[in-house]
């Protein structure tokens, strides 16, 4: 390091006993030192002591650039803490960080866990719905919220759902004098109103969860029945080829189901529609699945509103497929971008055949019987006939 001007110290509760000598040492140096309210007192700062502006803003101590200057914050600060959104603003010659064990490693560690195979969220300013797409039977998470009160919401939120039956430890001031670990089943929490963080850790118990496999139950879904139904949404996905990272442009979204499955694998999506009633349920299904940070939905119409987006990875064009709108999109996106689109007219069949002769890629047709009811017998009730197109630019 080029003499550093910026030190990130994680604490734990121990204080300043549980410090290194070159944390000690950094804290010593500095002219400032930031920190939470518990943190300035855990290291005994007082005169030199900045606390955190709520809500967050990291231009205070870049306000310090030059000066030697310390951070303190709970644990792992690269765990759900402050440091990534400190140093993606400076160089890797301006600061040196000295972490502790995160409140992730020490609850495993008090409970007996492989951190590996745990579940970990920070829930401080996120909704409960983040634990959706990870609810599964004996899945193990671990999650930091802001105080008992609110690991007692959190209690009666997996109850209204089924969880009721977990197990549930609330952990706070873990690797301290005042170190407390308390079992309770979900269901029968008492709420504990005391000061926080603390952290919650489950074994989840209760009904099946979010199946991994694309092609979830359009019952799943808040629609006006403009939805890309489950058979032709697991060929989309499969075609799409989500990644953990990728962006999608889905346009035409109607209820964001396409969105939602992209976003399940880890994706972001912006999800493109021009009614404000299917924009509205495309918000609603995002949060039912705990996907709000992963999915914008835009109101608006396309392709005029394409302009203005970041480039994605992938796009699917569910509705409103012309002409106009490929030479949009495909102009837009760069090599290697995947496009999916399905048609249901003898219209956009023709251009999807069109584009298919001038761009490769695989075009298919899919049919799809259900068994229904005829009278006293049963015969097959045929849906639409759908044409796939699916190619990379």
């Amino acid at each position: 390091m080029d003499n550093p001007w910026l030190t990130i110290i994680g604490i734990g509760e121990d204080g300043l006993v549980g410090l290194s000598e070159a944390s000690r040492k950094a804290l010593g140096e500095a002219q400032t030192v930031f920190g939470g309210e518990r943190h300035l007192v855990l290291a005994g700062i007082t005169d030199r002591g900045r606390r955190w502006p709520a809500p967050f803003d990291a231009n205070c101590v870049l306000a310090c650039r030059g000066r030697p200057t310390a951070v303190l914050a709970s644990g792992d600060p690269f765990w759900h803490g402050v440091g990534s959104n400190l140093v993606e603003r400076l160089r890797k010659s301006e600061w040196i960080a000295h972490p502790a064990p995160s409140t992730f490693s020490l609850a495993a560690a008090r409970l007996g866990w492989r951190l590996e195979s745990v579940v970990c969220l920070g829930l401080h300013a996120s909704p409960f719905e983040r634990l959706v797409p990870h609810l599964a039977r004996e899945a193990r998470i671990i999650c930091l919220v802001r105080d008992g009160r609110a690991a007692g919401d959190l209690a009666n939120w997996l109850t209204a759902r089924g969880w009721g039956a977990s197990p549930l430890w609330t952990l706070a001031a873990l690797g301290g004098p005042r170190e407390s670990v308390t079992q309770h089943r979900a269901d029968s929490y008492a709420t504990d109103a005391g000061v926080g963080p603390v952290a919650v850790a489950l074994e989840a118990n209760g009904p099946d969860g979010v199946p991994r496999s694309s092609g979830l139950s359009d019952a799943l879904f808040v629609h006006d029945g403009q939805i890309t139904k489950r058979p032709m949404r697991a060929l989309a996905l499969s075609a799409l080829a989500p990644r953990p990272g990728e962006r999608l442009w889905d346009i035409g979204a109607g209820s964001g189901s396409i969105s939602i499955e992209w976003a399940l694998c880890g994706g972001t999506a912006i999800a493109i529609e021009a009614r404000a009633d299917r924009a509205a349920n495309i918000r609603s299904n995002a949060a039912k699945f705990g996907l709000t940070h992963r999915i914008t939905a835009i109101e608006g119409p396309a392709p005029q509103i394409l302009s203005g987006l970041e480039t994605p990875q992938a796009v699917f064009i569910g509705g409103g497929f012309d002409a106009t709108m490929f030479d949009a999109a495909w102009s837009r996106i760069e090599a290697g971008t995947r496009m999916v689109a399905h048609a249901v007219t003898l219209e956009t069949e023709a251009l999807l055949s069109s584009l298919h002769q001038r761009h490769g890629g695989e075009l298919m047709r899919v049919e799809i019987a259900h068994a229904d009811n005829l009278g006293r017998y049963r015969s097959w009730e045929a849906g639409r006939p759908v044409v796939q197109w699916s190619a990379m630019k």
